[in-house]
């Protein structure tokens, strides 16, 4: 680790250095060093230019890739020095933070790619595990306040989420099968894979849970001559998804409701749910589990999608908590697999979904970026900041930081699927599979 000073601040024409009124108080000083020594601790591989409050430029580290950034206020300096991972964000989101070289995408993947699965130095690794003591009443998501997390985030305005998702607006990980799919190419594939798995029939009864703008839902539907029950807490999703059906023609097969999980009762063939379990929390698996035991038929199917952490349990990201998902958080597997095995049911089949998300997000943010002025019409400057950080945050977090997507079958018999796994692959051959070519 290298922390070299560039050449000192000049100063103005005129100005005598030795009565400087303008030279950092000795808190500011004291500051600036910490949090170079601080930045040491953390970027040992590539270069972090790093102009101060002061004008003190510090290069730490060494070696590509390189990164410049400027901090405008001393008081940004305490920040993230005592909440690194809140104070990032927000310094980005204020313009306090500037860069000068490269994205804030590239300042992250410097980071996470030096610090890896590591928790980070010792602030960071105390602060991490306080909220992880906290975090039961973090996620603790009654109905009514899963409703309010939702709207946080998914009531937003509807020409955001065609600025940058596909035509079908899934919001959730794709499934690139070759190098040049494009976004919708691999959303696609990514039904496909899910219809795959839940072996519809024409006549079941398919819930889905979490179902977003109907996308999913709508495609099973036309493809499978299922009909699908989609449940969302999100008022704008429930009226866009509900208009889908209609302008499909197949509102006669798929229904959308405003309602919780919890208060759903009926009795469904196959129950699949793709990027919502996030939004469960922790003390509420075993009710999540329970209630899908409950719903599923005797020899019925079900595929739980989202996103998990390779690394083992920790605890929910302070700016992603604050300011994007408040109430969620992404489980290990060992998390997971407890309240699964007390509910009864069999794990039939998971597969790790590892990089597509990083893919899907690398296209959302680019599509966003390229559409920003739309964006910042709707909102304003500091709102496209916080989208292009949250975009830019999680991309970096699944390539460097150990975020995956877990796909979950699960079923009440163990003689539900087929006791191989070729049928997912046939059923995803248009030439050798019907369902896969009516979904084309």
């Amino acid at each position: 680790m290298t922390i070299q000073p560039d050449a000192p601040p000049t100063l103005a024409a005129g100005h005598d250095a030795g009565t400087d009124a303008r030279r950092p108080a000795l808190s500011d000083r004291a500051g600036e060093a910490l949090l170079r020594r601080f930045l040491g601790g953390i970027v040992r591989t590539g270069t972090l230019r790093l102009r101060l409050p002061s004008g003190r430029c510090v290069a730490i580290g060494g070696g590509s890739p390189q990164v410049g950034v400027r901090l405008t206020s001393p008081a940004t300096v305490w920040r993230l020095l005592t909440n690194p991972e809140l104070a990032l964000g927000e310094a980005y989101m204020d313009g306090t933070l500037v860069m000068e070289q490269g994205s804030i995408y590239d300042l992250l993947a410097l980071a996470l790619a030096n610090m890896g699965g590591a928790r980070g130095p010792g602030l960071m690794r105390l602060n991490a595990a306080l909220r992880k003591a906290m975090r039961r009443f973090a996620q603790h998501n009654p109905v009514a306040r899963a409703r309010a997390n939702v709207a946080h985030h998914y009531d937003l305005s509807d020409e955001l989420y065609e600025l940058f998702l596909d035509g079908q607006r899934q919001y959730s990980c794709a499934y690139f099968t070759a190098s040049d799919d494009t976004l919708d190419q691999a959303q696609d594939n990514k039904i496909r894979h899910i219809a795959a798995k839940l072996l519809l029939r024409p006549g079941q009864r398919v819930l889905d849970i979490g179902s977003g703008w109907g996308g999913l839902a709508i495609r099973l539907a036309q493809g499978a001559g299922v009909g699908v029950t989609g449940l969302t807490l999100s008022a704008e999703q429930h009226r866009h998804a509900t208009d889908r059906a209609a302008e499909a023609g197949v509102q006669d097969h798929v229904s959308f409701h405003l309602r919780d999980y919890r208060e759903e009762e009926g009795r469904y063939d196959r129950i699949v749910s793709v990027g919502m379990f996030e939004h469960v929390g922790v003390p509420h698996y075993r009710a999540y589990f329970d209630r899908i035991a409950r719903m599923l038929a005797e020899d019925g199917v079900a595929l739980v999608h989202t996103i998990g952490a390779a690394h083992g349990p920790s605890a929910a990201n302070p700016w992603i908590a604050k300011y994007i998902f408040p109430g969620g958080y992404v489980p290990a597997l060992s998390e997971i697999m407890p309240a699964i095995e007390r509910a009864g049911l069999h794990v039939t089949d998971i597969e790790v979904l590892r990089l597509h998300y990083a893919r899907t997000l690398r296209a959302w943010r680019d599509r966003f970026m390229a559409r920003r002025e739309r964006a910042a019409a709707l909102y304003d400057d500091r709102f496209c900041r916080m989208w292009e950080f949250y975009l830019a945050s999680c991309e970096a977090a699944f390539r460097h930081s150990g975020l995956v997507v877990f796909q979950i079958q699960l079923a009440r018999r163990v003689d539900a699927v087929p006791i191989t796994r070729d049928y997912i692959a046939a059923a995803e051959r248009p030439a050798r599979g019907a369902l896969a070519e009516a979904l084309s």
